[in-house]
């Protein structure tokens, strides 16, 4: 059985993590499939906007898989942490915006996977949390950054050290879920918000999050430097005078991301 399923709709990439039985938790063969959807996704222009999920009702993913992690030597276990590490960084680094529909338990590396995607919807039910120090061990797929640039270091030094789990309604008044859903409108809430961003310039949506993300963390000189770098990047498109165009012809602009 797959354990990623990797479809494509109306330049939308719906990546699911397939392991229901095991609560989509990740095993070192799911982080690689994962891995090499990511690397190809990430040079595909055909794909504007990328959604991730969880196979059945019970989980998005609870991380990583304690089962396989039993069997493991300390090198395997070092192997594993880079690994998942390194894919999160990737889907953080997406050109395209990623929107984490979150269907379930969200804990560990589930939330850590949540949290390296640029929007989090998440259905009532949910419960998330990094729950690592009651293993004995520390978030180490970028949870102890994320969540404390996210939402502030003392709250989130409250959330890790006591491995608290919340629901879906807390989650989203602390600023760690962008909107809270219905089940059955969770997938349908997530396409209209990609659906809003597919109408905009592709290679503007690119330069814009690029902007945001490297310049969040920087002091603002720094950061209006790289707003302006990626600023020009977008001047010599034809997407830019398309809407130029669009505007002056009343019309609604048809971009191609070029």
């Amino acid at each position: 059985m797959e354990k990623i399923k990797y479809e494509t709709n109306n330049k939308i990439a719906f990546i699911t993590i397939h392991r229901p039985k095991q609560l989509n938790c990740f095993d070192y063969e799911t982080l690689h499939k994962l891995e090499e959807i990511v690397d190809e996704t990430k040079f595909n222009q055909d794909i504007r906007v990328v959604m991730i999920t969880g196979a059945g009702e019970k989980a998005f993913s609870v991380g990583a898989d304690l089962k396989e992690r039993r069997h493991l030597n300390e090198q395997q276990v070092r192997r594993n942490v880079q690994k998942i590490r390194d894919v999160f960084t990737k889907i953080e680094e997406l050109p395209q915006p990623t929107i984490a529909a979150i269907n379930g338990y969200a804990l560990g590396g589930g939330l850590e996977l949540a949290l390296a995607c640029d929007f989090r919807y998440a259905v009532k039910s949910a419960q998330l949390g990094l729950t690592e120090v009651s293993w004995a061990i520390i978030p180490g797929a970028g949870g102890t950054q994320r969540l404390s640039r996210l939402i502030g270091v003392a709250r989130a030094k409250e959330l890790i050290l006591t491995a608290r789990k919340i629901d879906a309604n807390t989650a989203y008044e602390l600023g760690i879920v962008t909107r809270v859903v219905e089940r059955e409108q969770l997938i349908s809430s997530s396409i209209e918000l990609a659906e809003e961003i597919l109408k905009n310039g592709p290679l503007a949506v690119a330069q814009a999050k690029y902007a945001i993300n490297y310049g969040s963390n920087v002091d603002l000189k720094t950061g209006l430097a790289i707003e302006s770098k990626a600023y020009e990047v977008i001047i010599p498109t034809e997407d830019r005078l398309e809407a130029l165009r669009a505007f002056n012809e009343g019309r609604s602009p048809q971009f191609k991301g070029e």
